[in-house]
């Protein structure tokens, strides 16, 4: 048998770029999403210790820039520029999420707190001693 030279299955051409690095890795941890995370982990943080600012604060704050990557950020020339505005959008959106769970997982609590209590209050009452036992 005359060994064949191995030809690649798909050829590369100009208009198919190989993908090496980007196949092994997953799509949603590149640098751009880690930098927007930690901003937005960041911003949360602070919030939830500074009694300074507000999940209204923070929902204002976010407006603008949300709008900016929206109607302009994704259109800049430069693409540093563009990944900047939506590092930015990203991270601002992601503070904003982070902001109204701690409202609602705040207000859960206290309200699950409040049920528990309501219910050790009903079973203290309620346990009486009965009338023929010493």
């Amino acid at each position: 048998m005359a060994e064949q030279a191995q030809q690649p299955e798909h050829p590369t051409t100009p208009t198919q770029p190989v993908k090496e690095a980007q196949s092994s890795k997953l799509f949603i941890w590149n640098t751009k999403t880690k930098i927007a995370l930690g901003i937005a982990a960041a911003e949360a943080l602070l919030v939830w210790i500074k009694n300074d600012f507000t999940t209204w604060t923070v929902v204002i704050i976010s407006i603008p820039i949300i709008l900016f990557y929206v109607l302009a950020g994704r259109t800049l020339e430069s693409r540093l520029w563009r990944d900047i505005s939506w590092v930015a959008a990203t991270a601002q959106a992601l503070a904003v999420v982070a902001v109204i769970l701690f409202e609602v997982v705040s207000a859960l609590a206290l309200i699950l707190a409040a049920i528990f209590a309501a219910i050790v209050l009903l079973l203290l009452l309620s346990d009486r001693p009965q009338q023929g036992s010493k």
